[in-house]
């Protein structure tokens, strides 16, 4: 019998979407999983597929990969899209999409789908991670080609085919909801519409700045070859490392964002986003590059961090271009080693200190006690040379 490997989260949608693979290719739908740090519920997972008669249910621990692979890469470039965006969902795609394709050919399945809508960013990236890792793999995208063109359309598929339905299915559409070990984002809804103030329900990871602790919660990183290894004097595995700080930065209000950002298919989105960890880590590393690293290497990664980052957005993780930055990205990476500590208050992240045994930073340079370590005489040579490029 012909597979088609699913990605299934055990939800409505992608419940309709299984359903509707067996009877419109006659095949078996094995579900596949992907655990990177989602709130999920694995029993309900198993349980909602075997209702629908699937055999192959497939759930994948990737937390530490996501993290130390894909996560600490970004971080270490700083991406930002559009000027406050983490690329908490971006970055997540193109893990998931490798890893089914590899399940695809571990049982020869002649297919791949996703539960992507026509309108969103995550079929761009799901797809083109696709193409990377299987280019003879067939991909349905059922969102773009059934004939279910409404909510109303999807709850009534849903009865006819004894598929349960969530209380807030019914009605008004909900809230788009996806969350990793990264952030959580939040759209739809009230959302929608730009005037609307987010309602503080929403947030699931991070605690309001106004009820936050009234007293600050001092916090350090310490960074090896340009990657975080522990936090308060605690050795940690990526996964836990992110875990820890998601905890420390949520409690005290950091790493909140409401944002309209341009889709890369033209639509502009209003979302919400909680990205508390991701947050401390990206001004640790930016502080412990500032005592580390040169400012010749920093200004080429600060030149390069606005395509970068559009890359990881649009879905290009595995291209040849996005590899040639991560070059960049990585130079002198063994470079930045040292502690940051950062002093967390009401969603203000601020450094606290900076060591490092790093010879980049000389106080003796830098003093404003008179020193022979700078020869202030070739000032005004320098002056005199860049002036001729004002005309």
């Amino acid at each position: 019998m012909k597979k088609i490997v699913l990605a299934y989260s055990g939800g409505l949608d992608t419940s309709i979407i299984l359903k509707w693979l067996q009877e419109n290719y006659k095949a078996e739908v094995i579900a596949y999983t992907a655990d990177i740090g989602q709130e999920m519920d694995k029993k309900k997972i198993i349980r909602n597929a075997k209702k629908l008669g699937v055999k192959k249910i497939i759930i994948k621990n990737l937390k530490n990969t996501f993290v130390k692979d894909y996560v600490f890469p970004m971080i270490r470039g700083h991406a930002i899209y559009e000027g406050v965006y983490l690329l908490g969902t971006s970055i997540a795609r193109p893990l998931i999409a490798k890893d089914q394709i590899q399940v695809a050919k571990k049982f020869k399945a002649f297919a791949v789908s996703h539960g992507a809508t026509g309108k969103g960013n995550d079929q761009v990236r799901f797809e083109l991670g696709y193409h990377y890792f299987g280019p003879k793999i067939k991909i349905i995208a059922p969102w773009r080609i059934w004939k279910l063109k409404s909510r109303t359309d999807l709850i009534k598929y849903a009865k006819k085919n004894k598929i349960s339905i969530p209380k807030d299915k019914k009605g008004a559409p909900p809230f788009s909801i996806d969350d990793n070990l990264f952030h959580t984002s939040t759209e739809g809804k009230v959302l929608e519409n730009p005037k609307n103030s987010a309602p503080e329900f929403i947030f699931q990871r991070t605690t309001s700045p106004e009820k936050a602790p009234n007293k600050p919660t001092y916090i350090s990183i310490k960074f090896k070859n340009s990657d975080p290894i522990n936090v308060n004097g605690k050795k940690l595995p990526p996964d836990k490392l992110l875990e820890k700080l998601n905890h420390l930065g949520g409690k005290n209000g950091v790493g909140r964002i409401d944002l309209v950002e341009n889709r890369f298919i033209g639509i502009k989105s209003r979302g919400v986003y909680e990205t508390p960890g991701g947050t401390l880590l990206l001004i640790a590393h930016r502080a412990m590059e500032s005592v580390t690293l040169d400012k010749d290497t920093m200004h080429k990664k600060e030149a390069i961090m606005p395509r970068y980052a559009e890359l990881i957005y649009n879905g290009y993780w595995f291209s040849k271009e996005r590899f040639k930055l991560q070059k960049i990205v990585d130079l002198k990476k063994n470079r930045v080693n040292g502690i940051i500590k950062l002093k967390l208050y009401k969603g203000n992240v601020s450094i606290h200190s900076r060591i490092t045994t790093s010879s980049a930073y000389s106080m003796k340079k830098v003093s404003f006690e008179e020193n022979k370590t700078f020869n202030k005489s070739n000032v005004e040579r320098f002056i005199n040379f860049h002036k001729k490029k004002l005309k």
